[in-house]
């Protein structure tokens, strides 16, 4: 493992071989994590955008596949919020394990549904897991997890995703720790409009270098 370049990675996952994209900048401030949404990867445009912007910030980030290709073609897995939590807190241990990455803090970010399984899989790892984003995120999948939340979390939504933003108010009602909405104007549920995507980068920047 090398600092200073992505570079792709082998992660096994219920005993499945799941492909990553590591990067590891130097000096490094915390390992990022990131849970795709439905029906995405770790190819995603986006989150790979928002990774780029964390490590100019001095953060590793790890993108993975959530399901392997043979699981994903069973729509049922894109929402079984259990078994992706379940993955990702696979992925922390296997972090934890590795020499250049063992000391550093861990966050997550989730998007979509992805958001679900992060927060589910923080509140099975109490403080480990120091900080939790959401991007269009739906956190209310956590369900009963979701008081059992210890990490800072920021639900980042779009201004015109009107039932996300009930969804994600709902969500934050039950949790106890610290927990902030932050509304992008003229967002839409993918955050496909110029400057809004870039937007929700640099808050959740601002977010894991406060509390990471």
């Amino acid at each position: 493992m090398q600092r200073n370049e992505a570079q792709t990675v082998k992660l096994v996952l219920d005993d499945q071989p799941h492909e990553g994209i590591l990067a590891l900048p130097s000096p490094c401030a915390g390992l990022v994590i990131f849970a795709h949404g439905s029906g995405s990867s770790r190819l995603s445009g986006r989150n790979n955008y928002v990774a780029q912007v964390l490590q100019d910030a001095g953060f590793a980030t790890l993108l993975f596949d959530l399901l392997t290709e043979e699981e994903d073609r069973i729509f049922e897995n894109r929402f079984d919020i259990d078994l992706l939590a379940r993955r990702l807190i696979q992925a922390s241990q296997w972090a934890a394990r590795e020499t250049l990455l063992s000391n550093l803090p861990q966050g997550y970010f989730g998007a979509s549904t992805g958001a679900g399984a992060a927060l589910k899989a923080a509140a099975q790892q109490g403080d480990m897991i120091r900080a939790v984003v959401s991007r269009g995120g739906r956190p209310d999948l956590a369900g009963e997890a979701l008081p059992g939340v210890e990490a800072p979390t920021l639900l980042i939504v779009g201004g015109h995703d009107p039932v996300v933003i009930d969804l994600n108010k709902e969500a934050r009602s039950r949790m106890k720790a610290n927990c902030d909405i932050e509304i992008v104007p003229g967002a839409t549920h993918l955050f496909e409009e110029a400057g809004t995507l870039e937007k929700a980068a640099q808050l959740a920047t601002q977010w894991f270098e406060r509390w990471m």
